[in-house]
C-alpha cells in the first residue's frame, strides 16, 4: 500500500504534477499485447495542457497494441538521491532508500489525426529536446511538413487518473530529517542540494507543503 504522506494528488496539486511532467522528457508506456500480455515501451514525450503526447512509426508493435487495446498506463520518474543505510543505522541495511518523484497516468491512447494538433505536439517536443533551435518551426500549413506529418503517428493520452509519488522523507521526525539533510550537505553529490531543498519543501510542517 502506498504511503499517503508521499502521495501527490492531481486534483488538489495540479501545479506539482504539471511542473514535474513539463520538466521530464522520457517515460515508459504500458500497453497490452493482442494476446493479453503486458508490454512496456520507453519513449520521449511532451506534456502539453495536461496531456502526454508521443510520436513514432504508424506501423509496428506499439501501434498494433494500441489498436487492439487503447487502455494504457504511462509513468515518468526521476531519482534525486540514494540515502545509504548508514545515514541512519551503522549496522543494519534496512534504512537504505531513495528519494524521488514519479507520476503515473492511466487512461486511453488516442491517435491524433488533426494536422494542427500533430504539428503543435511535435513542435512542443522539439522545443523540449532541442531548445537551441536549428530547425524550421513545425507548421501544419508548411508544404515541407505536410507529407511528413501524414507519415508520422502522434498519440495523445487522455488520462482518467493521474497520481504522483514524491518521496523526500515526509515520514521522518525532525531530528532524523535534520540528520539526513546534514549528511547530504556533507556528501554534496550533484543532486544533494536540490534534494535538501525538496525535503524542506515537502516536510509536513512546512507551510503549504504537499502532504499536509
Amino acid at each position: 500500500m502506498r504511503r499517503t504522506e508521499f502521495e501527490v494528488d492531481e486534483s488538489s496539486n495540479p501545479e506539482e504534477i504539471a511542473s514535474f511532467m513539463e520538466e521530464m522528457s522520457f517515460g515508459f508506456l504500458g500497453t497490452v499485447t493482442p494476446e493479453g500480455a503486458p508490454a512496456m515501451t520507453p519513449l520521449n514525450f511532451v506534456y502539453v495542457n495536461g496531456k502526454v503526447y508521443f510520436h513514432g512509426s504508424r506501423i509496428g508493435e506499439k501501434m498494433t497494441q494500441l489498436k487492439a487495446n487503447e487502455r494504457v498506463a504511462f509513468m515518468a520518474a526521476k531519482e534525486y538521491a540514494i540515502i545509504p543505510s548508514y545515514f541512519s543505522d551503522p549496522l543494519m541495511a534496512c534504512p537504505a532508500t531513495a528519494y524521488f518523484k514519479s507520476v503515473r497516468l492511466d487512461g486511453r491512447a488516442v491517435v491524433v489525426d488533426d494536422p494542427a494538433e500533430k504539428a503543435a505536439a511535435l513542435e512542443a517536443l522539439m522545443r523540449k529536446l532541442q531548445p537551441e533551435g536549428g530547425y524550421k518551426t513545425i507548421d501544419a500549413a508548411d508544404p515541407d511538413y505536410i507529407p511528413r506529418l501524414k507519415g508520422v503517428a502522434v498519440v495523445r493520452i487522455d488520462a482518467d487518473r493521474v497520481s504522483g509519488k514524491f518521496k523526500f522523507g515526509q515520514n521522518l521526525k525532525q531530528p532524523a530529517r535534520e540528520s539526513i539533510t546534514g549528511q547530504l550537505a556533507e556528501r554534496d553529490a550533484p543532486l544533494d542540494a536540490e534534494t535538501i531543498a525538496l525535503m524542506n519543501r515537502y516536510c509536513p510542517h512546512a507551510g503549504g507543503a504537499t502532504g499536509d
